[in-house]
């Protein structure tokens, strides 16, 4: 225990620790390693101290070229990071990442688990409380970091419902929607990802208030948890998580099928996110109305061709 500090006490007392371990081995001073990483020295005694402002992502990747670390601190970093959310979001993000079945009702904007980089982007960036793009990329960097279960053999069966506003609203413009709404249609090929839309004609239901996921661990052990714009709750309790889960069953009933959901989805992108380059239809219907108003005043204001007038004779 180095300095009296615990590395099991947090993750930023590990990343600490290891900072620590990395710089003695070099044969490094706290300066020089704060010389090498472009900080002032007392930045690397908080780090190794774990305390003060944790780490940036853009530090944790100067500490691990200057130490020679092997990205060993940038695969600890998402780790510290995290420990700035609420107890609760915290014991959520470790259950999704344990889960077997992911089962989400997204009210308002498309999963993060689905989101391309550009919407993330433009998500993460809505917050008002943001601290400047530093944070924003790390923002972006950590959620992207989390797609990467798709793709791995111990990947979760993820069952998505969509609010249809989550395709009419276009967050970061037309071709951010476009190129997300298209990701949609790629990852919906997956045997392992089930994408459906629940259309404005079914009128209200139960999760109105806002976003539901359901998550299956390895054990069986079922949670729930809900958000809103500026909340979160973990439900774990047995008897709440099954009433969340009819809640879930229900929505599923009345969303579209897998397939025409993604005829949904398709028709939206190629209508309401066509190239900018592209009029839509009620905008080439008015350009054609213009041209035809302004092609008539020139026909009156000329009259058609004047005939010659004739000059008397001498």
């Amino acid at each position: 225990m180095a300095n009296g500090i615990d590395p099991s006490a947090s993750m930023a007392a590990l990343f600490g620790a290891r900072v620590r371990r990395l710089r003695t081995a070099a044969g490094l001073t706290q300066a020089e390693l704060g010389d090498r990483t472009h900080v002032v020295s007392t930045r690397i005694t908080q780090i190794e101290r774990a305390s003060g402002a944790k780490p940036t992502l853009d530090l944790a990747r100067a500490l691990d070229r200057a130490l020679g670390a092997d990205d060993l601190l940038v695969e600890l970093w998402p780790y510290v990071y995290r420990e700035a959310f609420p107890d609760w979001s915290r014991k959520f993000m470790e259950y999704a990442e344990r889960a077997v079945v992911v089962r989400e009702y997204a009210a308002h904007v498309v999963p993060g688990l689905l989101q391309t980089e550009g919407y993330a982007r433009a998500v993460l960036g809505l917050d008002a409380l943001l601290d400047g793009e530093a944070q924003l990329e790390e923002r972006v960097t950590a959620r992207m970091g989390r797609q990467a279960r798709l793709g791995s053999p111990a990947r979760p069966e993820l069952c998505v419902i969509l609010d249809e506003s989550v395709l009419r609203r276009p967050v970061g413009g037309n071709a951010v929607m476009r190129a997300q709404l298209a990701r949609l249609l790629d990852v919906a090929a997956d045997r392992h990802i089930t994408v459906q839309v629940l259309p404005f004609d079914q009128g209200g239901h139960e999760a109105m208030g806002g976003s539901l996921t359901i998550l299956t661990l390895p054990d069986g052990l079922e949670v729930a948890y809900t958000e809103g714009s500026d909340y979160g709750q973990l439900i774990e309790e047995p008897v709440n998580v099954t009433r969340y889960k009819v809640i879930y069953d229900r929505l599923r009933a009345v969303a579209l099928p897998p397939l025409m959901s993604l005829g949904m989805i398709r028709s939206t992108m190629e209508g309401d996110y066509r190239g900018s380059n592209i009029p839509s239809r009620s905008e080439r219907r008015r350009l054609a109305q213009e041209q035809l108003q302004q092609s008539g005043r020139r026909q009156l204001r000329g009259g058609g061709r004047r005939a010659p007038v004739r000059r008397p004779g001498p």
